[in-house]
């Protein structure tokens, strides 16, 4: 095929029911922020994954930092954080004015890994410095194990976030993957499994916690007449307009994810007989979404580096990304406390040194997946 037209890592996949909900708020005028969209969006959502309550906000930042201040994180409490994450999941940690504490990752699953964690809440416990809250991500798609995290967790009293932005619609143990915490995030951004072009959502159990974060996320305005405010509040509430988009997405989720893991699986029928080339595991538990297939390589098997793979496809128009830097490597955050998962071994720093992302939207054409392993393929096979 040609290569003119861009492959993207992750693009959004719009479907046949979006443009209904977005015509029926212009047709009724519902365009401000807040309405019947946005009401319908949290409750199909929490139904859909089996929790009380949701929140619609802005994007999954905003549903982090509402959890940690209705956590009462403030400033120079500890918060314990996945590492190998994107930085939106530690930002909210400085707005409190905390001190992020990072968390490594385990070969078996890339996700938190329970020895570092059991690690850094023994040597914090005994430094007097207990950690206010944890968040623990479910990264590419897939959930951490959470029976593990939460027992630890619950042993040194921690309250748990669990920063679900890339998993909506994974499982772990046949649960939905984000509802496991005191608090869990969605994320809707542009490049996630469903989209409302940008946006997210709070999710619990807890009614009035849920409550008072969508009273801080509309400006914390007190029920008066008049504008009154007794309290810090945010603009993080979601449009009417996006959540009928985020309604439409919702319809579909089951097939994206599947359409996902098909991406997936083709990858990794073509791929994964070459030498060096692994693919990121799926834990036993549960059902990842493969929000992005990602895999690391080995030079001194393969005889290429990622870094090059990533460089030939980008030569072909085709888009691909290392795997998250993780956040203790940051300059942002130059001399946070970090927990490996050994003494001897960093697992995030080996993953992002050999590992990389493939396109994998739920709307690749075979066409466009056979280009970039053909590409890929061409490379290996060069060497």
């Amino acid at each position: 095929m040609s290569n003119n037209k861009r492959i993207y890592l992750s693009s959004p996949h719009m479907g046949e029911y979006e443009q209904g909900y977005v015509s029926e708020a212009f047709s009724t005028n519902w365009i401000a922020p807040l309405g019947p969209h946005v009401n319908a969006f949290e409750n199909e959502l929490a139904d859909l994954v089996g929790i009380r309550e949701a929140a619609a906000l802005s994007s999954g930042t905003a549903g982090i930092h509402l959890a940690l201040r209705l956590l009462n994180v403030g400033t120079g409490d500890n918060v314990l954080c996945s590492s190998l994450t994107f930085v939106a999941t530690a930002n909210p940690i400085l707005y409190q004015g905390a001190q992020p504490v990072f968390i490594d990752s385990n070969r078996e699953t890339w996700n938190m890994s329970p020895e570092a964690l059991e690690r850094a809440c023994r040597e914090l416990e005994k430094q007097g410095k207990r950690p206010k809250a944890a968040i623990v991500v479910n990264l590419y798609g897939q959930s951490a194990d959470m029976d593990l995290v939460l027992e630890i967790c619950n042993r040194y009293s921690i309250p748990v976030i669990e920063d679900a932005a890339e998993s909506l619609g994974a499982t772990y143990r046949n649960k939905a993957s984000g509802t496991f915490g005191r608090f869990g995030i969605y994320s809707f951004n542009g490049n996630k499994i469903i989209t409302t072009s940008g946006g997210g959502m709070l999710i619990s159990n807890e009614a009035e916690s849920i409550a008072k974060a969508r009273h801080w996320a509309t400006q914390a305005r007190d029920p008066a007449l008049h504008y009154q405010h007794s309290e810090v509040g945010y603009n993080y509430r979601l449009s009417n307009i996006l959540a009928g988009v985020g309604r439409g997405q919702l319809r579909v989720l089951n097939e994206r994810v599947a359409a996902r893991r098909k991406v997936f699986e083709r990858y990794y029928d073509r791929l994964s007989k070459y030498k060096g080339i692994d693919f990121m595991p799926e834990a036993s538990y549960g059902r990842s979404t493969r929000w992005l297939t990602a895999l690391t390589v080995d030079p001194t098997k393969s005889g290429v580096t990622s870094l090059q793979i990533i460089e030939y496809l980008a030569e072909r128009n085709i888009e691909s990304r290392p795997v998250w830097k993780p956040l203790h490597l940051q300059p942002l955050f130059d001399g946070v406390p970090y927990y490996s998962h050994s003494e001897e071994e960093s697992i995030s720093d080996k993953l992002f040194k050999y590992g990389l992302c493939l396109p994998s939207g739920s709307n690749m054409s075979e066409e466009e997946q056979d280009f970039v392993i053909d590409s890929i393929e061409e490379l290996l096979q060069g060497k």
